[in-house]
């Protein structure tokens, strides 16, 4: 991604004297701009948070699904067809490389989800890295047509009933595009500008980015749900969470994500400073590729879960802010089993597991970890360097390779790594959520399951429970499909930990999100 300037910069205190600047200081930069392409949430908050609207969307600071562009909508007794009835009157952003002549509707929510889903729509094939969130969720085969009844008026047909299936539209890569601006990028060339200098419906114009340093955006001043009270916004990216700390005490930002647990004792020292803390849906874990050798072996995988001390690593990366992981998903999920055990730490057997899966004197492997640090991972270095000498005691020699975090994704997609310390953030409070997208044999071809793993058993509990309705047969199938998983070893499962973030006691109306979004509409300053 290149640098680029739409409008002449200010520095952050000329600004200020000027207008109400909100800074955040954030943990990396997005991948890019065009949201459909990616999945890390840092992506997320610049994109489907900040710059985009979805035709439904989660309430801040909930999992609940309320209106969004749909104004409401209907759903046929058999499932199958959901009839939606867009919000008139919504603008779409006016920026010096786009000036719009038509307001949001129907056009836009075809071309949308036509572009990630027909493989004949001309904007199919332009995307470099595909449309891997609706890949994994499987839409290309569940959505049989979408129509345009009216300007006003859209059809969803799917060919089989989809439990989760309002709830995903509310999730970033369903964020709404406009068709115009996409016709325009494709008749002049330049369909690349897309994923460059983002248009959309939501609360915050995009004005520039400089790579691994900021990105600025101006309040939408005719957004349909009022103007932000912030009127600009500002992510200041630093990857070292105590720079983002040292920024945060400066004034140099009033908000900053995900700091360390450990710190979070002496920032609630500070008179000037609020932490927000919330127990959200995420999940830490190693992620073993199962198309390197020797990670198709099931019991090389079981051993490394039992020859890691887990206790230890969180202790140290956490402190007390977060809780084993065993399954998939944190135990705050419905349909989370109790019943399924974690792999007990025993080097000793590890060994013998090595042994008996051909590996007696062990073998030489690598470990992917990201620099900085963020929720599910506070101490990426750490953490490998414990992950290493837990290793080397039942004889495997791992060398740690500290890849920057958008190159990491992008490789690991590709299947470069062995071993890949990772962590999700459930976007839409359902379990599939956490199974399908990450652990399917869709997601496996699409590469967001970096295990690669594919069980045609897991596969068809998944595919069971979303097609049914009802809650009491969908945990059966989720009781059952965790306990394939675990046995399988697919992942370490690691952490499921408390999300933190520290802000000036003069913000206001900023909304922790069990999702592990961040949206600032609503955020003052006093």
């Amino acid at each position: 991604m290149l640098a680029m300037a739409i409008t002449a910069g200010l520095t952050i205190g000329a600004q200020a004297h000027a207008a109400k600047v909100l800074t955040v200081c954030t943990e990396a930069s997005p991948e890019g701009f065009d949201i459909s392409q990616y999945t890390a949430a840092v992506t997320a908050d610049a994109t489907s948070e900040a710059i985009h609207n979805r035709l439904v969307e989660f309430e801040r600071g909930s999992t609940k699904v309320v209106p969004g562009l749909a104004e409401k909508w209907d759903i046929s007794k058999d499932g199958l067809v959901y009839t939606f009835t867009l919000r008139k009157g919504v603008k779409f952003h006016t920026t010096e490389y786009f000036k719009p002549t038509r307001e949001f509707n129907a056009d836009d929510v075809l071309w949308t989800f036509n572009r990630m889903l027909d493989k004949n729509h001309p904007w199919f094939k332009v995307s470099t890295r595909g449309y891997p969130y609706a890949e994994s969720m499987e839409f290309p085969t569940l959505v049989k047509s979408i129509e345009k009844v009216d300007p006003y008026t859209v059809k969803f047909t799917l060919n089989q009933p989809e439990a989760p299936f309002l709830a995903d539209l509310a999730m970033g890569f369903a964020s709404i595009f406009s068709a115009e601006y996409g016709d325009q990028l494709l008749k002049a060339g330049k369909t690349q500008q897309l994923n460059q200098l983002p248009i959309g419906t939501g609360p915050f114009v995009f004005r520039r980015y400089e790579k691994d340093a900021q990105i600025r955006f101006d309040a939408h001043k005719d957004y349909w749900k009022g103007k932000a009270a912030a009127d600009k916004l500002i992510f200041a990216i630093s990857p070292d969470t105590s720079v983002r700390i040292q920024k945060l005490k400066a004034g140099e930002c009033q908000i900053a994500l995900y700091p360390l647990p450990n710190d979070v004792a002496n920032l609630r020292k500070d008179p000037k400073i609020r932490v927000d803390e919330l127990n959200a849906l995420m999940t830490a874990y190693l992620a073993f590729n199962m198309e390197h050798k020797p990670y198709e072996k099931k019991e090389v995988r079981q051993a490394i879960s039992m020859g890691f001390d887990k206790k230890s690593y969180i202790k140290a990366l956490f402190g007390e802010a977060a809780s084993p992981a065993i399954n998939p998903f944190p135990s705050t999920m419905w349909s989370y089993s109790k019943e399924v055990k974690d792999y007990e730490y025993n080097p000793q057997k590890a060994k013998e597991l090595l042994a008996k899966a051909g590996f007696p004197n062990g073998f030489k492997t690598t470990i992917w970890t990201r620099p900085g640090g963020g929720t599910v991972n506070p101490n990426p270095k750490l953490g490998s360097e414990m992950l290493q000498a837990d290793l080397k005691k039942i004889g495997i020699d791992a060398e740690i390779k500290v890849v920057e975090w958008g190159e990491l994704l992008k490789r690991a997609k590709a299947g470069e790594h062995d071993m890949v310390f990772n962590g999700w953030a459930g976007d839409n409070g359902d379990p599939d959520n956490f199974l399908t997208p990450l652990l399917s044999c869709t997601a496996a071809k699409s590469g967001e399951n970096y295990a690669r793993w594919c069980d045609k058993k897991f596969d068809e509990l998944l595919d069971k429970a979303k097609t049914n309705s009802d809650p009491k047969e969908r945990t059966k199938l989720y009781l059952e499909a965790q306990k394939v998983f675990k046995e399988t070893a697919p992942w370490l499962t690691l952490a499921h930990p408390t999300m933190f973030v520290a802000m000036h006691k003069n913000v206001s109306g900023y909304k922790l999100s069990p999702l592990g979004n961040n949206h600032f509409w609503g955020v003052d300053i006093k």
